[in-house]
């Protein structure tokens, strides 16, 4: 599969999938929520039916609120030269232990430190 395609003028476009891996402490889960449900009111787009159950969801979950306010588009919209073209999110509860070493920040880049040491 290619990275990397030609357009009709002869410039080079490139594909790459940015993945990033946040975890957020909720200390103010109200006004999570508010937000979420500001965000849901203010959606012009958005069909009555699917309004009430995104209230709803927002309601009950955080982790839900947080899926209705982050925008990925917002994270590149002023970058030079880039054009998101798509994006997917989700979020959920978890446990989370700072200390474990599952949480290590530069856990890939450690297995392919290794794997190019074995070459």
């Amino acid at each position: 599969m290619s990275t990397s395609d030609t357009t009709a003028s002869g410039t080079t476009t490139r594909h790459v999938r940015l993945r990033v891996d946040i975890v957020l402490e909720i200390d103010g889960p109200a006004d999570l929520t508010a937000a979420a449900e500001g965000r849901i009111d203010s959606d012009e787009f958005m069909p009555a039916d699917e309004r009430d159950h995104a209230r709803a969801a927002v309601q009950e979950d955080p982790s839900e609120a947080l899926a209705y306010l982050v925008e990925p588009f917002d994270l590149v919209r002023d970058l030079p030269g880039v054009e998101l073209v798509q994006a997917a999110w989700s979020s959920e509860e978890i446990e989370y232990d700072p200390d474990s070493m599952e949480w290590e920040l530069d856990e890939e880049d450690e297995v392919e430190e290794d794997d190019d040491d074995r070459l």
